[in-house]
């Protein structure tokens, strides 16, 4: 049955009818006074009991005065960089005082902010409200371990200032579990927590994670001062890390004390979960970090090869990203919206230096850099999105971006890109700067800078781009504003190229396949054939990505397709990479059958240039920059 449509508001306006509009939302800010003091905190009380089903319960009294009053749910995310709290995933919202119901009102344009009326002589709220842990694609529990972001299970008072709003959070572990954090003052009951005192902003960035499952090492300790790497896995085999991976991770805090000369934390707590479920994923904090590997990732040499530098780089955070911040991604609520262009400072910068600790450390071989290099490079130069949207546009458009996962990255250009081409670009400062002081000077000495003074408990330094240009050029005078201009707010149709150059390298293409390349392929379940044919096939064999330009371009082949034969054969691995061995001694086209939304089509690919990967080689009579970067820098 067809339900009658409503008069249009044209229509309503024709007839003379007035239509009210809602009143505009006011900005965010930090004005208010807080009522949560340090002397009377709002207190959370998270029952995580039922984590491992994915429902958690948190509990609230806020502190609050007579009238009207308004809390908020964060929205804008520290380390997401963008209006990611995912304030879907609450429920059954319950505010009370003295054991009475209270009507609460969600606000029609900001819908993370909800607006209570006071009664007279109330000056505390009780506010619960039901936590969905799990979604797709953000998963946070397992019947074993559980990740807690505390932003993701609050309210607080609107419009204060997060490092003048005091919390006293708590929380309800199921039985026999352990947990990690760098939440100051545990104390500890049975299955509850309390921990002391701490400002919103504080809470926020200290995130615990919990599990049946646990291993706590002692990686680092001088006086008081210490870092901890706390695991927590799904199953008790993959706590079983070799003890020589221990010791290469030993290694993070004497080669991140060299690299940047200074610390910014009192203690440090690298978590990390162990979960297949849960997936991969790295958030950084100033005294600790939230890391998510498969449930090998400490197991498999190969995970380690492909993604070591996972806590290497949310350590190196602590300095760069926690401790140096740029000025406009520095906000003083989670309401107020951040503005992203100087990530390729924070995320860039951040690359390089996480993957630099990883082969410094020998968490990965200093070796193989080369080789990472290679297909980092190659990958970048082969973006057609690169020739109408420069590196700033990426940085800038980063809050939707990094949601983004649709067919055509190569083109769209994604929020990987300022990371992986931060990389490039700050290797290219490391090696001019090397170049120009013969070797006396290196980025190093831009680090030492960066992040003075050379100790300090976890405190905020803001920084502009005219600071990173003035720091540059106190290490070796040189027009670093028209370097960085050219690079990152002018279109760039290839990625820096004078650091391999420079460093005594150069980039080759060949039918030996990229060491990095192949063994994503291995543990991500893909086959990259993106320098031939110009494809990216994922799982069930499906097409990921078509490289524009290329053969598999021209035949009219898109993301989405189902391989199901490559001339004439079952389709599998194994059977394209012998096609493409062979099509460099064919003068025929190489046919994919394809299934593609209940219909089949054949598509001819023309392509002779047989199996092609991208690797770097030596340049003669040049001395290996490289190897002198990635060396260990502390010492033993």
């Amino acid at each position: 049955m067809k339900r009658a449509l409503p008069l249009s508001a044209t229509s309503l306006l024709l007839l003379g009818v007035c239509i009210p509009r809602p009143a505009p939302a006011a900005e965010p800010n930090a004005n208010a006074r807080p009522y949560a003091t340090q002397s009377n905190p709002e207190t959370l009380v998270l029952d995580a009991r039922d984590v491992g089903r994915g429902l958690m319960t948190a509990t609230m009294r806020i502190p609050v005065e007579p009238g009207e009053f308004t809390f908020v749910y964060p929205k804008w995310t520290p380390g997401e960089h963008g209006p990611t709290g995912p304030i879907a995933d609450i429920s059954e919202i319950k505010v009370t005082s003295g054991g009475q119901s209270l009507t609460w009102r969600r606000d029609p344009i900001d819908m993370y902010a909800f607006h209570v009326d006071v009664p007279s002589g109330v000056h505390a709220l009780d506010v619960r409200f039901t936590v969905l842990v799990n979604a797709p694609a953000d998963t946070m529990s397992t019947p074993n371990l559980a990740i807690v972001n505390w932003n993701r299970v609050l309210f607080y008072q609107a419009d204060t200032n997060s490092h003048h709003v005091y919390f006293k959070p708590s929380i309800i572990l199921p039985d026999r579990w352990s947990y990690g954090t760098a939440l100051p003052g545990p104390q500890q009951s049975g299955q509850r927590v309390d921990f002391a005192e701490v400002p919103l902003n504080m809470l926020v960035d200290s995130p615990l994670d919990c599990g049946r499952y646990a291993k706590h090492i002692e990686l680092w300790r001088q006086g008081s001062a210490y870092q901890m790497l706390d695991v927590f896995a799904d199953k008790p085999q993959d706590l079983d890390i070799p003890d020589k991976l221990i010791a290469k991770y030993k290694r993070m805090a004497p080669e991140a004390f060299a690299l940047y000369g200074s610390r910014h934390w009192n203690y440090y707590h690298s978590l990390l979960t162990l979960s297949d479920a849960i997936g991969f994923q790295g958030v950084e904090h100033h005294q600790s970090s939230d890391n998510r590997g498969p449930d090998d990732f400490m197991t498999n040499p190969k995970e380690q090869f492909a993604a070591g530098d996972l806590l290497t780089h949310e350590f190196s955070h602590s300095w760069n990203g926690k401790y140096r911040r740029p000025r406009d991604l520095t906000t003083l609520n989670f309401q107020i919206p951040m503005q992203t262009d100087l990530l390729w400072v924070y995320e860039g910068m951040n690359q390089y230096m996480g993957d630099l600790l990883s082969f410094r450390t020998g968490i990965r071989k200093p070796s193989d850099y080369a080789e990472y290099l290679a297909a980092l490079y190659a990958r970048l130069a082969s973006e057609p999105g690169r020739n109408t949207e420069p590196l700033i546009d990426t940085t800038t458009a980063a809050p939707y971006l990094y949601q983004v996962d649709g067919s055509y990255p190569s083109i769209r250009r994604t929020a990987g890109d300022f990371y992986a081409e931060g990389e490039l670009f700050w290797l290219d400062v490391d090696t001019l700067i090397r170049d120009k002081t013969q070797g006396k000077k290196s980025l190093d000495d831009f680090l030492h800078l960066y992040s003075t003074p050379s100790v300090t408990g976890p405190i905020t330094k803001t920084y502009t781009r005219a600071d990173i240009e003035r720091l540059l050029n106190e290490v070796v005078p040189y027009d670093w504003h028209a370097f960085i201009q050219q690079r990152v707010y002018e279109l760039a149709p290839t990625p820096p190229t004078g650091e391999l150059a420079r460093a005594g390298w150069r980039l080759v293409y060949t039918s030996k396949p990229n060491e990095f390349i192949e063994a994503f392929e291995t543990l991500r379940h893909s086959n990259s054939q993106w320098y031939s044919y110009g494809l990216e096939i994922g799982k069930d064999d499906t097409v990921a990505d078509v490289r524009e330009g290329s053969p598999a371009w021209a035949a009219g082949m898109a993301p989405g397709m189902k391989i199901a034969a490559v001339d004439g054969q079952a389709y599998n691995d194994d059977v394209l990479k012998y096609i493409s061995t062979q099509a460099e001694h064919s003068n025929g086209s190489t046919r994919f059958l394809v299934q593609q939304d209940g219909w089949y089509h054949t598509y001819q690919v023309t392509y002779h240039g047989g199996p092609s990967y991208p690797h770097l080689v030596r340049v003669a009579g040049k001395a290996d920059m490289l190897a002198k970067i990635m060396a260990p820098h502390a010492g033993s």
